[in-house]
């Protein structure tokens, strides 16, 4: 009986692929780190590379150049992603694209409309290759302004942008961009920002460009309004909170980073009670769907809140710019945020029964975790093989989605005919 494999299945399989690939690759002879490297780091660093998160047992900058350009590379392989990467190269080797690679990229993204999926395929590519190269050359002046050499200060631009496009948040500074000038944070923000939105979105953007005309999809403008509105209420919050202890471009960047990105440009530990907190609930939002981030995604965070405010108005349709949502959205929406919930819950206990470590702390490190976001109040490098094992977990699920592993049990959507009475409840 011939077995065959579905797109969820596909994507779990190329991801765990990737991920066993740059294990082995990071245990070369020709890798050398400062502290050596063992399996379990090893493992570690290639799933936190893949699932774009950042978090580390062991510092990027002990690598020597062989082992960052892996890192960097099963960055950008991941940020991508396998099926979208290998679908894009057939498509530029052969001009065409088979129908069964359409189907499963289209159903991956949840896009019905199958014509256009080597169009999507081909400029995701090429418009992640252009903001990188533009990411690189702005950062090559701000770390020439810290004084490095131009081949040094290149390096860095090259290294940084990609980690911060893909929401990666691995630096070759063991500090992050802490102390580094605006220049560097805003442009990292910016690459952050953009590789946060989603492919979709910044087509839709460059369509407007070309056809002022042209009308934004609902999706859009729920992706651009909830970010920008995430943005500056986590901007706000964290500089109030901080009563002016760090300025609003760390603020600002803070808020940004916190949502799948991982840098940081202030001490986390230094950050009160009240800003941590924030920070973690921008981490389990997450960035939008199509992106290189993890999270809930705004998407569904917005049709939550928007779900919410529609019953305490004692409505029964929940409408979001003029267009009414379909219950099965906000089924999915409510679903994703509570799957997400159970299983950081699980990782929370998990990590609290075989350690000594703090509450608070196990906390943000598991929403980082899931959220594939990065930011650490360093507890990363003294965990225990077996919590090292639960963050690795934790960041395979949350880079891949809950309803990734769910319908990859499902080779068949099944609709249901039959409609029951309804019950009460109260």
């Amino acid at each position: 009986m011939k077995f065959k494999v579905n797109p969820w299945q596909y994507l779990v399989l190329s991801f765990s692929f990737l991920i066993a690939f740059g294990t082995i690759m990071l245990l070369m002879p020709f890798v050398k780190h400062s502290q050596g490297v063992s399996l379990i780091d090893a493992l570690f660093t290639s799933t936190s590379a893949v699932c774009v998160t950042g978090l580390v047992t062991i510092p990027t900058s002990g690598f020597n150049l062989a082992g960052q350009l892996i890192i960097l590379l099963l960055i950008q392989l991941g940020a991508i992603g396998i099926m979208t990467l290998t679908s894009a190269f057939l498509m530029a080797l052969k001009g065409n694209l088979k129908l069964k690679h359409r189907w499963s990229f289209t159903r991956l993204q949840e896009d019905n409309d199958m014509r256009s999926a080597g169009y999507i395929l081909k400029n995701i590519v090429k418009i992640t290759f252009i903001i990188e190269a533009i990411g690189t050359i702005l950062l090559t002046i701000g770390f020439k302004f810290e004084g490095l050499s131009w081949q040094s200060a290149s390096y860095q631009g090259f290294f940084h942008s990609i980690s911060a496009f893909c929401n990666a948040g691995f630096s070759t500074y063991d500090t992050s961009l802490i102390n580094l000038n605006p220049l560097i944070k805003i442009t990292i923000a910016l690459l952050i920002i953009m590789g946060g939105i989603g492919y979709f979105v910044i087509l839709e953007m460059i369509s407007r460009r070309k056809d002022k005309n042209y009308r934004f999809t609902l999706h859009t403008k729920i992706v651009l309004f909830s970010t920008i509105l995430l943005i500056v209420v986590g901007t706000i919050l964290i500089y109030v909170f901080e009563k002016g202890n760090i300025n609003l471009i760390d603020s600002f960047f803070q808020s940004v980073t916190a949502r799948t990105a991982g840098f940081n440009s202030v001490n986390l530990n230094h950050l009160q009670v009240a800003s941590i907190f924030v920070i973690i609930i921008l981490m389990f939002i997450g960035a939008s769907p199509g992106s290189t981030g993890g999270g809930i995604k705004t998407t569904n965070f917005f049709v939550i809140v928007f779900s919410i405010i529609s019953v305490l108005k004692g409505k029964t349709e929940v409408v979001i710019f003029n267009r009414t949502i379909s219950a099965r959205y906000i089924l999915k929406a409510f679903a994703t945020a509570i799957i997400y919930f159970m299983i950081i819950s699980i990782g929370v206990v998990l990590l609290l029964q075989n350690s000594n470590l703090h509450f608070e702390d196990v906390i943000f490190e598991s929403v980082s975790a899931m959220g594939t976001v990065g930011l650490s109040l360093g507890i990363t490098p003294i965990l225990s093989s077996y919590g090292k094992l639960i963050i690795v977990a934790l960041m395979f699920i949350g880079r891949l989605g809950p309803s990734s592993f769910a319908m990859a049990t499902l080779l068949n959507e099944k609709k249901i005919k039959i409609k029951y009475p309804e019950g009460t409840i109260y």
